[in-house]
């Protein structure tokens, strides 16, 4: 869809201004058809007037009339094609022919790193997305904006909490270590040329400690131009290492060359986001009848220990929490103004944006950010000389409280819960009956981070066709974090036994990379030869602080260290990265028609021991563009284009801690004394990512419908894992290379087509779908480790291994599994049953249309998964649950299919530790969700000229604006999570240009 509007925008902006042009005199009326070299009509070619708005397009014929006067010039262009100019002069008949423009499809310019190619011409798979499509959503972090927008590429926001990193995998998961801290599993992060660290920062704050933040929070949504995607190995293996995962290119806007005089445009958009959907529970007068029905089933007599929501709370009261705990409205604002300018030699851009996002919980919290960015191109005179600069500088600072119980308190406190605030306005705590949910809001926690990130890039021409290049590039990020908890998030009647503590991290990351470059480009007739060769030099420094302080004497002084009784570092590393590297890349064509690119690289990293640390990657990707052959021009005109690639290579993978071949040591509590923390492995190497591609790209009636099928196979071997001990060594694990071999295989469709082009009304539709697989290929003597109970040779990663559930007892009336092997207990042996969680396919449906100056633009993104269920308090005890789950029959009844309400441990048992760790608890958690819709008009020119201004447009912005699903829970992107779910949010603003 992108290149189609790349093409089809000259003249789609022309037939929506083409309306009422002036009267002209001395008119006549002209005639004449449109045809290809191979005499084929083309039809919905545009046909101008040079100098007016006044045009027409062909027919289904290839024919056109119009009014025009002799001193008139038609101006004839279509998508693909080569525009002509024509002078009108007394002729009244036109028999024109276009000539197919080789470049026009290559005309979307794809990023691929360390070099450009384009959309026709590229070898490897290279998904992107522009500006238009992202930079109106209300969200904190850009990748968050790609959801349902690219085929292999997999986002899920885990908690709609602002800042929380989102989950990414590019084509599934490789790496057996997938855990928050210790994940193999990250693309790369690569921002106007220079590399950034993609682990999420850590956070003690308990809203984010299961994610993190993302250090890409600080970028400027609106000033983002592009992201690419790099996916198979001729797109990667040119970062070696790296690109084991992906490679997530982020290109920032500039000034535009040959743009004249100084630019200026602004942006205000303003809205709220809430909770879009609510769990249903049970109300008071089911709750107490479903508490009172198990004790009369367990024949147990309600007391005010075991049974205080029915004998000491209000009978009549109810509370949905739910919306009590999480229903607010947030404010949303954003604000961004930036300047621009060019001359013949020199362009710039600068800018800075403010973003203020409030939250769904009580209280006043917020996100804010603020952002500012620099770009700077010059060139020689003579242009042999180039130099490009950009700095993004972000703050954010966000502003939260510390809890981990708040959101999941709401599915299972009672509906007749106490008031949460007593008559003077103090936190309730009834007696010391149940514990405050609010206490929590108390427990105040301040993020401020601060990232910048800068990239120079130099470039002389030596002689014709040899450039020397360098990249250089740095980084340096701080983050400041400091939670208070004073002693009345307690519960009073404790008071004596806690004090007034307070929490602080501080994490800094300082990176610089240097990267010289040869770059050579000769064409010899039919031949065209580029050719790369250069090399990495960067080095990372991470520091990280965590202190607490204790006995604080008032609420006042907490947080400030020096008024702490005692003050206790649980934390404090200073880790040095050094990675080095040399690569090179020869890319051929023969007439634009067969293509060659091969890639290599040599890295060497300091995660490794002496003897394992450099390691070798490379790529070979070809490609044949088909319809250049007679035989499709004679035979298929209605085949536009068509082209055949296939790509094989090796990436590697380093994500790992560092230090981790070496012996490692702690300093004890008391002064003076070590202790060993890790045992030394000098022999681990690295993680290596084989990756196999082929694809068919298709162009269908002049490229108004345009295909392309991928399909692939990564097989990762070497698996990088801690190797479990013996526990008499003191040690529970060393780093080493396990045997295992990780398969993702799966097929990726793309399919965009141009609808409708018309004077007034156009549409466009893209379409993304992916199938993958995913398996644990091999794994020798898997039974001999630690993951015999996690994992299965045949079966995908994200698996869950069960037992298998055999119904209610019709004796006990509660859940039972099956007892496999007959020894009368439940463990690991009697999980028979293997389910497949995670996605069968993905993808995304996206329309535009527009009707003279009004545009509507609408995603859908669609999964279809596997889940857990949402799991609620086991029916009869104290704790609400879900009405699908209540059954309130006194006696066990064969054909009842849910457990009887009782409060006894062994009920609890059958619940939770059996029937929710058996394929009880699978469903299917597949949904369609409208992403996102936005409509916008933008005012005719005739009213902007009086005004100043270039362009002004209002428009209307919503976001989850509804999910279709069956499954019963918070969001069934996340199955069986507890937490705050993605926001649905409604924003408006307006964008001027002058």
């Amino acid at each position: 869809m992108k290149l189609f509007f790349r093409r089809c925008l000259p003249s789609v902006l022309f037939l929506l201004c083409g309306i009422g042009a002036p009267a002209i005199y001395g008119q006549a009326l002209i005639h004449g058809n449109v045809k290809n070299t191979d005499g084929m009509p083309i039809p919905g070619v545009n046909v101008q007037l040079v100098g007016t708005t006044l045009g027409t397009t062909t027919d289904f014929d290839g024919d056109f009339q119009l009014v025009a006067q002799a001193q008139d010039s038609l101006e004839v262009s279509y998508m693909g094609y080569v525009s002509q100019q024509l002078p009108v002069g007394t002729q009244t008949e036109f028999e024109i022919i276009l000539q197919e423009d080789e470049q026009s499809l290559g005309e979307l310019v794809i990023n691929a790193g360390y070099y450009t190619t384009t959309e026709r011409e590229r070898t490897g798979n290279i998904a992107k997305v522009t500006a238009e499509e992202i930079e109106l959503q209300p969200v904190t972090n850009p990748l968050e904006a790609l959801q349902g927008r690219m085929a292999g590429v997999e986002v899920v926001q885990e908690t709609g909490i602002p800042g929380a990193a989102p989950r990414i995998q590019i084509r599934g998961q490789n790496s057996l270590r997938n855990s928050f801290g210790n994940n193999g599993n990250l693309p790369l992060y690569i921002v106007d040329g220079m590399p950034l660290n993609s682990t999420p920062l850590d956070s003690q704050n308990l809203l984010l400690a299961s994610t993190g933040t993302d250090p890409l929070n600080t970028l400027n949504l609106s000033n983002i131009k592009s992201i690419e995607v790099l996916k198979d190995a001729d797109a990667t293996a040119i970062y070696g290492s790296r690109g084991a995962n992906g490679v997530i290119l982020i290109t920032t806007k500039d000034g535009e060359a040959g743009q004249h005089g100084i630019q200026v445009g602004a942006k205000l958009y303003t809205g709220q986001s809430k909770v879009g959907h609510f769990v249903d529970l049970l109300h008071t007068p089911a709750y107490l009848q479903l508490r009172r029905q198990a004790f009369e089933n367990d024949g147990v007599e309600a007391t005010e220990v075991n049974a205080y929501d029915l004998l000491l709370w209000d009978q009549d009261r109810y509370t949905n929490w739910q919306k009590e705990f999480f229903g607010k409205t947030a404010s949303f604002t954003h604000m961004d103004m930036n300047v621009s300018g060019a001359n013949e030699s020199t362009s710039y851009r600068v800018g800075g944006a403010y973003q203020q996002q409030g939250t769904v919980f009580p209280g006043d919290f917020s996100y804010e950010k603020k952002t500012f960015n620099l770009s700077l191109r010059h060139h020689s005179q003579d242009r042999k000389f180039q130099l490009q600069l950009s700095a993004n500088y972000g703050i954010d600072k966000n502003d939260l409280f510390s809890s981990s119980t708040l959101v999941s308190s709401a599915f299972s406190l009672p509906p007749n819960a106490p008031e949460l605030y007593t008559e003077d306005g103090t936190l309730n705590w009834e007696n010391s009956t149940w514990s405050n949910p609010l206490a929590g809001l108390k427990a105040k926690g301040i993020t401020k981070v601060n990232n910048l990130i800068g990239n120079l890039g130099l470039e002389y021409q030596l002689v014709p066709g040899l450039s020397l290049k360098t990249n250089l590039g740095y980084t340096h990020l701080t983050s400041e974090e400091t939670i208070k908890q004073p002693r009345e998030i307690y519960d009073p009647a404790t008071w004596d036994r806690v004090s007034n503590r307070s929490q602080h991290g501080k994490v800094t990351r300082d990176s610089w990379i240097v990267e010289p470059q040869l770059a050579y480009h000769k064409k010899l007739g039919a031949h065209q030869l580029n050719a790369l060769v250069g090399g990495t030099f960067q080095e990372n420094t991470n520091t990280n602080l965590r202190l607490t302080g204790t006995g604080y004497s008032n609420s006042h002084l907490i947080g400030n260290l020096g008024a702490a009784d005692e003050v206790t570092v649980s934390n404090h590393t200073n880790i040095n990265y050094k990675y080095n590297a040399v690569f090179a890349r020869l890319g051929y064509n023969w007439k634009h028609t067969y293509f060659l690119n091969l890639t290599g690289r040599r890295d060497g990293s300091s995660r490794f021991g002496p003897d394992k640390r450099f390691a070798n990657f490379g790529a070979v990707g070809a490609a044949w563009i088909f319809t250049k052959a007679s035989f499709f021009q004679e035979h298929a005109p209605w085949l536009s284009f068509g082209k055949l690639r296939a790509s094989y290579g090796t990436t590697g993978n380093d994500q790992i801690g560092d230090y981790r071949y070496l012996d490692a040591y702690l300093a004890t509590p008391g002064p003076g004394g070590l202790y060993p923390t890790q045992l030394s492995n000098p022999d681990f190497s690295w993680e290596v990512n084989k990756k196999w591609e082929a694809g068919l790209q298709l162009g269908f009636f002049n490229d108004r419908i345009n295909l392309n099928l991928s399909g692939y196979r990564n097989r990762s071997s070497n698996q990088l894992v801690g190797y479990p001990l013996p526990a008499m060594t003191g040690f529970t694990s060393i780093e080493a290379n396990l045997p295992a071999t990780v398969e993702n295989k799966g097929w990726e469709i793309e399919l965009s087509t141009f609808n409708f082009s018309g004077p007034k009304f156009s549409w466009q539709t893209s379409f993304n779908l992916s199938l993958p697989e995913n398996k644990l290929l091999e794994f020798p003597n898997i039974e001999e480790t630690s993951y015999q109970n996690t994992y299965r040779v045949g079966q995908p990663l994200h698996l869950a291994i069960l037992y298998r559930f055999e119904g209610v007892d019709p004796e006990t009336g509660l859940y039972t599994v099956a007892d496999v092997n007959g020894d009368g207990s439940y463990n690991y042996d009697d999980r028979i049953v293997t389910k497949k969680l995670g996605r069968q396919y993905f993808g995304g449906l996206q329309n535009q249309l527009s009707y003279k100056g009004f545009s509507l633009r609408f995603l859908f993104e669609f999964v279809k998964q596997k889940g857990a269920k949402f799991s609620a308090v086991p029916p009869g005890r104290i704790g609400n649950t879900l009405p699908g789950q209540v059954y309130l029959g006194q006696e066990p009844a064969q054909s009842n299919s849910l457990q009887r309400a009782s409060q006894s441990i062994y009920a609890l048992l059958a619940y939770n530790n059996y029937a929710y760790n058996s394929d009880f608890k699978i469903t299917d958690a597949s949904f369609v969700r409208l992403k996102t819709l936005n409509i916008d008009y933008s005012l005719p020119k005739k009213f902007l000229d009086p005004l100043g201004l270039s362009s002004f447009t209002i428009f209307l912005h919503a976001q989850n604006l509804f999910t279709l699903t069956d499954y019963i829970g918070m969001d069934p992107q996340n199955p069986a999570s507890k937490e705050l779910p993605a926001l649905q949010s409604f924003t408006g603003g307006v964008q001027l240009n002058f």
